[in-house]
């Protein structure tokens, strides 16, 4: 078929286009698990009459992304008189931009009855790189200065120095003191990397200044589990790409910046969304094949009529109750 036609008949609306993304294979016991972690997630003074979902305050949600310098390809607009020569790029080959891992922590931000804002939730963002002196001389520097490397592989002793040395002090630093004696979980996925939630050197460093941390994971395969995948780290992405960093420093700086500017409102609705997505996974027997759902959480947000909590269908909830139990 032309595609001239195809273009007729979508405007038509006899046709509609669609993009469809690959999903992470599950297999039953996935299913099951992703069950069990979206029933823990339900007040469960509500599970058998009106269920909602808590409100998920006193859950931390940390994962790690790889940030790029540049993109494999750019689009410029140009003026008239403009050359195109001026935008070469080069790379010695596009495996090999440079890149840098990063590590997020987020938790749900607060507000007050009146919408101002009490905790942001954005715990940190921390490069794994490391700084260095250069071994030999160059065009671009002299031997002995000091140079930030990135990490090209987080080892369990890379992240665990990270979960410990950073994280926590972070989390004590910024958590609001009105709940900092109450249980709070950091939620991690499955990667190898990630140390045990019995991690004794963990424990002890999560337990100083009256704080309780604790280690969790979520179910493996499940990336549509985490307010990260989920979306917060795409429009962290968004900003970054907004800016046009030229070395490795920079490029930490920029993703740092972006994280800090990110809006709490969009942390926030994204916490709503994986709320939803428990919901359509509980619909979809502990499966991912569903479509994320939106609830304009814009419009109710500027009507002030943005819900804390997502409610779920009864039914739905006891369909997953009788699969565990068969």
């Amino acid at each position: 078929m032309a595609k001239s036609t195809i273009f007729q008949r979508v405007k038509e609306g006899a046709i509609r286009p669609h993009t469809n993304a690959i999903k992470s294979h599950l297999t039953e016991e996935n299913k099951k698990a992703r069950l069990r972690f979206c029933l823990s997630m339900i007040d469960q003074s509500t599970l058998h009459s009106n269920p909602m979902f808590i409100d998920m305050f006193n859950y931390i949600h940390i994962d790690e992304k790889w940030f790029y310098l540049s993109k494999k390809s750019e689009r410029y607009y140009l003026l008239p008189e403009e050359e195109e020569s001026n935008l070469y790029r080069s790379c010695k080959s596009k495996t090999f931009i440079t890149k840098v891992m990063f590590m997020a922590t987020v938790a749900r931000p607060r507000f007050d009855v009146n919408g101002v804002e009490l905790f942001s939730g954005k715990i940190g963002i921390f490069p794994f790189v490391v700084k260095e002196p250069a071994k030999r001389n160059s065009k671009n520097r002299t031997a002995g200065t000091i140079e930030t490397k990135p990490i090209l592989s987080a080892t369990k002793d890379i992240t665990r120095a990270c979960l410990i040395e950073k994280v926590p002090p972070a989390i004590r630093s910024k958590w609001p003191a009105s709940t900092s004696s109450a249980p709070i979980f950091i939620q991690q996925d499955n990667a190898r990397p990630y140390i045990g939630v019995n991690d004794l050197e963990f424990m002890e460093a999560a337990q100083q200044d009256g704080f309780d941390i604790k280690l969790c994971f979520q179910p493996p395969n499940s990336p549509d589990l985490n307010v990260l995948d989920l979306g917060f780290f795409r429009a962290i992405q968004s900003l970054q790409y907004q800016n046009a960093p030229s070395n490795v420093n920079e490029l930490v700086e920029v993703v740092e910046k972006s994280f800090n500017e990110m809006k709490i409102e969009r942390l926030n609705h994204v916490f709503l969304t994986l709320q939803c997505c428990m919901n359509e996974v509980m619909k979809d027997s502990g499966g991912n094949n569903y479509k994320v759902p939106h609830m304009n959480k814009e419009r109710l947000e500027r009507e002030n009529d943005l819900p804390l909590q997502v409610r779920c269908d009864v039914d739905v909830v006891n369909q997953a109750l009788t699969l565990l139990q068969q």
